[in-house]
């Protein structure tokens, strides 16, 4: 049996290892923050002493970080976990990575006999535990099948796409599903303030648009939280500025237009520097509403603020993001 190692244990990485454990693998978690290290020890799991100590006591490494440059630190760093791999082991990145980074990285670790597949994520901390995540998989076909059995405890077939053996298709598959997604929420919001300006009702409007032309998942399935006021705080808008600059750096590369990606990217950046790099996804909306002197949720009246008594303008300069979350969205 495989003896799976993972990389990151915080919001998702843990369940994930949990999920993972309960299914009979024989698991083992490291995470640079010692709160989650604890953590993981408190659910059950065994824990290593290091990323290197975690890479040579595994079959499959498993890393589930906050972004590319983590990555890149956690696997090719001084303390690097690559270089204390098994012969003929299998790396399996489950970050929202960078596909340029995730393509060093898998090319140092091929030269050393390691296979990689990327397979970046969809889904919350409650799906990885309830195994509803989806999956963007991408590599070597046979290095892909043997991290069928562990992607399948995690997610159902029918939410996971494989994307071909190139291990950057599967992250920029993800950053471009993610980038339309952080548009959808910037263009529903003008339109619903611009309803509310009209005088037409935001729920009524809500409903209206959600069953037209104009409807998609943004709508079907988060509307509802920002209308309840809830800016979704499982991933930081920091985050989301970098998974955009990132798109937009691809598309400059590549010199494909992206003039839109570019204006979306542009407003999240204004939200980070209003509100700091701080948790909330739908940020950016909650900006639009204060630029627009009210609010989306029900029964809120023209005047009312959206619950941040800062003076608009003010910019956060220092990092405030809870530290030691540990993975990724």
């Amino acid at each position: 049996m495989e003896r799976i190692g993972v990389l990151g244990v915080g919001r998702m990485g843990l369940p994930i290892a949990s999920r993972l454990a309960v299914a009979g693998f024989d698991v083992i978690a490291f995470d640079a923050d010692p709160s989650a290290v604890t953590r993981a020890r408190e659910t059950g799991i065994s824990t290593a002493s290091s990323g290197r100590d975690l890479a040579r006591t595994s079959t499959v490494l498993i890393t589930i970080l906050p972004g590319p440059q983590e990555l890149r630190s956690a696997m090719l760093g001084a303390d690097g976990a690559l270089t204390e791999l098994r012969p003929e082991p299998c790396w399996l990145d489950l970050t929202s990575n960078d596909p340029r980074v995730a393509s060093e990285v898998a090319e140092t670790a091929a030269s050393a006999g390691v296979h990689s597949v990327g397979s970046p994520m969809a889904g919350s901390p409650a799906d990885a535990a309830a195994g509803s995540l989806g999956f963007f998989v991408a590599g070597a076909p046979l290095a892909v099948e043997r991290t069928m059995p562990i992607l399948s405890v995690l997610g159902p077939a029918d939410k996971r796409r494989t994307l071909g053996s190139d291990i950057r298709a599967g992250f920029t598959t993800k950053l471009m599903a993610n980038t339309l997604w952080f548009g959808q929420v910037v263009a529903v919001t003008e339109m619903l303030l611009l309803g509310k300006a009209t005088g037409i009702d935001v729920r009524t409007l809500a409903d209206a648009l959600q069953g037209s032309a104009g409807g998609g998942f943004f709508m079907t399935h988060h509307l509802e939280s920002l209308l309840a006021g809830d800016y979704l705080d499982t991933f930081g808008i920091d985050r989301v500025v970098e998974e955009l600059d990132t798109i937009n750096g691809l598309a400059e590369e590549y010199q494909v237009p992206h003039d839109l990606s570019g204006l979306v990217a542009h407003i999240h950046q204004e939200a980070l520097n209003r509100f700091g790099p701080v948790p909330g996804e739908l940020l950016a909306a909650k900006l639009l509403e204060e630029r627009g002197h009210t609010t989306l949720r029900a029964g809120s009246t023209s005047s009312e603020g959206t619950g941040d008594t800062s003076p608009p303008g003010t910019e956060h300069t220092g990092d405030v993001r809870p530290s030691g979350s540990g993975d990724a969205s």
